[in-house]
């Protein structure tokens, strides 16, 4: 009688781009540095020597990650331009599908920009910027709209569109799909060169800045051009004119400078609050008062985008909870007051509508994508009140 033969094990198609599908959610989820090879092998149902056998190390895997979104993105974008007779219609279903279905494939490249090689980033920027040239030729087709505003509005909607990957309400496929297709929608109707002149923030103090003041400045600026964990406490030291050892006599650590950063934003925020509650009842008022505040204090100072950015360094930190409860309450006195200017919204739509909003600035600052433009900060906040019909 002939021996059975031991069944052979079948491997999946594509293990690499099983790998890459998992890397991509966790790093969306966690962020970069809260994860490891092991944790993706894990999540793959494979051994850590297995992922080796694609990939160098974990940083090959966010940039081969990162360059799988951009991928989809092109993959979308063709099958919309070229399957269908309606060009805005289709381009807007496939690019909110993805969104939904894989937020990583339009939000990763931008989270992850900064653990990537001068020369990564370049190549994903310019395969990006290519894909939304696309987009805003489709988009300016047959209208009004100039080509830097179509520009502006395909920038702003893969924002919308990914928008999912930086908060965890959840609804169900059909409504979200639906939410995300209607907010892009709102956007696309808008004309960013009409955007009225942004209010300028009241001074905000008049005190002689002090040396903790001027170690939270120079830090902000340094952790915003070269990312947390390419800056020292000597090169802030040193920023400041006095040795790294003596900025421990201010802060305890690196951590406590980030922390101290996310505060001082946080306060700014708080100052708005206080302003515009002062000068208002009317809920949409207020939340337009509000958009205006953040957009000035974001605009205005690296701060908020430092503490956006630097995430994962935050992630577990004990004395970080509180900022993490700060800027909660933040976003949820938003979702309160535009559920306060329609009634009938839900919350959980209201969520999604808020954070999509914030990602509009939130991601052109991060990327500083036309933030030298004096026009900036105005066109932004237009296209906040107008995708939050305020």
């Amino acid at each position: 009688m002939p021996t059975p033969k031991t069944p052979r094990r079948i491997r999946p198609a594509d293990r690499k781009r099983q790998l890459l599908d998992h890397a991509a959610a966790l790093f969306a989820e966690r962020g970069y540095a809260q994860v490891s090879v092991a944790d993706i092998a894990r999540a793959a149902g494979v051994t850590a020597p297995s992922v080796y056998r694609h990939f160098a190390d974990k940083q090959s895997l966010l940039a081969a990650a990162v360059n799988a979104g951009v991928d989809d993105l092109e993959t979308c974008t063709g099958r919309a331009l070229t399957e269908g007779d309606a060009p805005v219609d289709d381009l807007i279903s496939s690019v909110c599908a993805l969104g939904v279905k894989r937020p990583e494939s339009t939000s990763l490249w931008r989270w992850g920009s900064q653990h990537l090689t001068d020369e990564q980033n370049r190549e994903v920027v310019l395969r990006t910027r290519a894909i939304l040239h696309h987009w805003a030729d489709v988009l300016a087709d047959g209208t009004d709209l100039t080509e830097r505003e179509a520009v502006t509005l395909a920038w702003a909607m893969i924002s919308v569109a990914g928008s999912l990957s930086v908060h965890r309400t959840r609804m169900s496929l059909t409504r979200t799909l639906a939410e995300v297709d209607a907010l892009v929608r709102r956007l696309i109707a808008l004309r960013p060169d009409s955007a009225p002149p942004l209010p300028a923030l009241p001074p905000s103090g008049t005190g002689a800045p002090t040396r903790r003041d001027e170690i939270l400045d120079a830090a902000a600026t340094l952790f915003a051009e070269r990312g947390y964990a390419g800056v020292g406490v000597d090169d802030i030291g040193a920023a400041v004119g006095i040795t790294g050892p003596s900025v421990y006599k201010h802060f305890s650590s690196k951590i406590a400078i980030l922390i101290g950063i996310g505060q001082r934003g946080a306060t700014r925020l708080e100052a708005g609050v206080m302003t515009a509650y002062a000068s208002t009842s009317d809920p949409a008022k207020l939340l337009a008062l509000l958009i205006d505040s953040y957009v000035n204090v974001i605009t205005s100072t690296p701060e908020l985008s430092v503490t956006f950015n630097s995430s994962d360094a935050l992630a577990g930190q004990p004395n970080a909870s509180d900022l993490v409860d700060i800027q909660r309450r933040y976003v949820a006195r938003w979702v309160d007051l535009l559920m306060q200017t329609d009634p009938d919204l839900p919350r959980d739509r209201a969520a999604i509508d808020v954070h999509a909003a914030l990602s509009i600035v939130n991601d052109a600052v991060r990327m500083r994508r036309g933030t030298s433009r004096p026009e900036f900060g105005a066109q932004m906040a237009y296209l906040m009140k107008g995708v939050l019909g305020v």
